[in-house]
């Protein structure tokens, strides 16, 4: 039974004088909605109306059922504008979670401007490289990189994923730059370890017209993005770093690259978030307003800054 149906048409039916007028308002036929009428009185369990061939009227527990149904009707239309209200107005708390080095290297130093564009928003951030569900944990936008696999989701590209493999110039000067991938080998190596599965991520590089994953041997193992980019400007050995955390040590001239970069088809930067019909005013002014400064510094969904720096091997 669809209760709140039936007593919008209670409401009706009183209101326009009879079932007749009634259904010709509601676009129902006369017998239905007096059918209607009837089911509900049966699951009350007491009589709404007086029935005559001519006019219905109400019982006295009619008259006092109509107050409460219309109190109901009244405070759930009053809900649900205060509820469109807010959701066309970005305003209210924001869950965001980030991973941990995008998270600290590109969207926090943006979250200043981004409150004194909208006070009124509050941001509840969480950092966590896992994986996370964002529909169990109540999480409005999340930021990852990689591919997108959960059909409850929507994701809107920030930009691609360019690996980079650098080194320090001391390290370079000390023990030279390898010009092929079989020279890797005979250097160290520092490798990140995805702490879900254990794994380590691999050296890929292009081959032809696919890519080649190659396993050079490690001398550090790290969990931690930045300690990488870390480690390899102490001079430790070579490293592979996504774009996002190579670009300031990058352009303070601790590390270099070695190779151009390299970007699987498949990984970007994504927004993420539930799919829903309507997405509220806060949430999408924060996805928004990430678009816009991630192409103020030169990326988009097409391109990022590392199509622009040459490796050793071009010198």
């Amino acid at each position: 039974m669809d209760k709140l149906s039936l007593l919008k048409q209670f409401v009706v039916s009183v209101e326009q004088g009879g079932f007749a007028a009634a259904a010709n308002h509601l676009g129902l036929s006369p017998s239905t909605l007096s059918k209607a009428m009837a089911r509900l009185e049966e699951h009350l369990n007491f009589k709404l109306f007086h029935r005559s061939t001519r006019q219905v009227s109400l019982t006295e527990a009619g008259s006092r059922y109509l107050i409460t149904a219309r109190q109901i009707l009244m405070e759930l239309e009053q809900c649900e504008q205060r509820l469109q209200q807010a959701n066309d107005e970005p305003k209210g708390r924001i869950k965001v979670n980030l991973p941990v080095s995008y998270g600290r290297l590109y969207v926090m130093p943006l979250l200043q401007r981004f409150i004194q564009q909208y006070p009124e928003i509050e941001l509840e951030l969480s950092f966590n490289d896992s994986y996370v569900d964002m529909l169990e944990q109540g999480i409005d936008l999340t930021i990852r990189s990689g591919s997108l696999e959960d059909r409850r989701l929507v994701a809107r590209k920030l930009s691609p994923v360019d690996f980079l493999i650098c080194a320090a110039p001391d390290y370079l000067t000390k023990n030279g730059c390898p010009s092929t991938a079989a020279e890797f080998s005979d250097h160290p190596w520092i490798r990140f370890r995805y702490r879900q599965t254990g794994r380590l991520m691999p050296v890929t590089m292009p081959d032809g017209d696919g890519e080649q994953n190659y396993d050079p041997g490690q001398q550090f193992i790290v969990d931690d993005g930045e300690a990488l980019a870390e480690l390899c400007a102490q001079g430790l050995g070579l490293t592979q770093l996504p774009h996002f955390i190579a670009r300031d040590w990058l352009k303070d001239g601790r590390i270099v690259p070695i190779l151009p970069y390299y970007r699987p088809q498949e990984h970007g930067v994504y927004c993420i978030y539930p799919k829903r019909e309507f997405l509220p005013a806060k949430v999408r002014v924060l996805i928004e307003f990430l678009i816009q400064q991630i192409e103020a510094s030169g990326e988009s969904a097409y391109r990022t800054w590392a199509e622009e720096p040459e490796g050793c091997w071009a010198k």
